[in-house]
C-alpha cells in the first residue's frame, strides 16, 4: 500500500532560493522557455546549452542536470551523452525523462541507453515507465493512455534493476525506491491541457535535485507541481490562464 504523506516541499523550496543552483538542461525543443519560466519561477538558474562543445563544461558548473529526449535526434544525442557521462564521473546528480519512449525504435533506443547510465532519478508518465521497465505501456505518441497506478510494479522494478528513484507521473503521482512507495495526490486537471507540464515536473525534480537526495528530491517536486497546480486551478479560465497562473503560483509558493 503506497504511503501518502503531507506537503512538505517548503524546507526544500526555501534553500533552493537561497542557493540558486544552477539546473543544466538538454531538454525538449517545445518545452524550453515554459521549462526555464519554472525554474526560475522556484529560485534556480537555468542554462539550456545543447552543444557539444561545451554541454560538458556546463556539467561541471552545475549542481544539477536534466536530460529530456522529447525531440531527440542523433545531434541532441550526443549533447545527452557527453552530458551523462561527465554527470556520472563528476557525482553530479541528473534526472532522466524518456518521453515518448517506445513510439519508435530509434526513441527506444536511446531511452534504453540512457536509462543505463545511472541516472539519480528517472521521471515519466504511466506508460513511459511501464515501456522502460520492459513492459507494453499504452501510449499515443508521447502522451500516457496508461494510469499511473499501473506503473507501480513496473516502478518497482525499474527503480530495483537500474538501482535509481522512479518518479510516475499521473492523477495520483507515485515515487518509487525499490518496494518503497509514496503518492502524492492533488493537482488539476487542466495541467493535461497545457505542453509541457510533465517536462516542468522532470525540470523541478532537477531543481530539488540540487539541494536534497534523489527520493525526497522526487517527492518535494511532485508535491511543488500538485500545489501549484490546485492553486492555478482556482482562477483559470482556460489552458492559457492557468499556465500563467500556475507560474505565478511556483513564483509565489
Amino acid at each position: 500500500m503506497p504511503e501518502t504523506v503531507e506537503r512538505t516541499f517548503a524546507p526544500l523550496l526555501a534553500l533552493i532560493r537561497a542557493e540558486r543552483p544552477l539546473v543544466h538542461s538538454v531538454t525538449n525543443l517545445v518545452v524550453m522557455n515554459f521549462t526555464a519560466n519554472v525554474l526560475l519561477a522556484v529560485g534556480a538558474s537555468p542554462v539550456m546549452a545543447h552543444a557539444p562543445e561545451e554541454v560538458s563544461d556546463f556539467v561541471v558548473l552545475s549542481r544539477a542536470v536534466v536530460i529530456n529526449m522529447g525531440t531527440v535526434d542523433s545531434g541532441s544525442f550526443g549533447s545527452m551523452e557527453l552530458a551523462t557521462r561527465k554527470a556520472k564521473k563528476k557525482k553530479v546528480p541528473w534526472v532522466f525523462d524518456p518521453v515518448g519512449i517506445g513510439a519508435t525504435r530509434f526513441r527506444e533506443g536511446i531511452g534504453r541507453y540512457l536509462a543505463r547510465q545511472k541516472p539519480s532519478v528517472i521521471r515519466g508518465n504511466a506508460s513511459e515507465i511501464i515501456a522502460l521497465a520492459g513492459g507494453l505501456g499504452q501510449a499515443k505518441g508521447v502522451d500516457a493512455l496508461d494510469g499511473s497506478d499501473a506503473a507501480i510494479d513496473a516502478g518497482k522494478r525499474l527503480s530495483a534493476k537500474r538501482k535509481t528513484v522512479v518518479a510516475v507521473t499521473g492523477a495520483t503521482d507515485y515515487v518509487i525506491e525499490g518496494d518503497s512507495v509514496t503518492a502524492i495526490d492533488g493537482g488539476h486537471p487542466m495541467s493535461q491541457r497545457v505542453t509541457g507540464t510533465g517536462c516542468a515536473a522532470t525540470a523541478l525534480v532537477g531543481a530539488f535535485l540540487a539541494v536534497a537526495p534523489p527520493r525526497e528530491a522526487a517527492i518535494a517536486a511532485l508535491e511543488l507541481m500538485k500545489h501549484a497546480g490546485e492553486i492555478a486551478g482556482k482562477t483559470a479560465a482556460g489552458p492559457g490562464s492557468f499556465a500563467v497562473a500556475f507560474l505565478d503560483a511556483l513564483g509565489n509558493a
